[in-house]
């Protein structure tokens, strides 16, 4: 029997290492999760709610179903 390690081409560490995996590649958009930047606020219950959209035509369907889930 032969001594060596088996490894598989798909190996976690291996694929840690690989340059392309790096954060470099990953969009901005979702290195800043939690971000509001680009997004329009939509102000309802006085302040109290505030919903965050990327579609500013979109304001007055998202009012609409705010004020028929309540």
């Amino acid at each position: 029997m032969k001594n060596f390690q088996h490894r598989t081409t798909n190996d976690a560490i291996d694929n840690r290492l690989k340059i392309s995996n790096h954060q470099l590649k990953v969009p901005k958009a979702k290195l800043a999760s939690g971000s509001v930047v680009g997004l329009y606020p939509i102000i309802l219950d006085g302040g109290k709610t505030i919903i965050y959209t990327s579609d500013k035509s979109k304001e007055s369907e998202i009012r609409s179903k705010y004020a028929l889930r309540q």
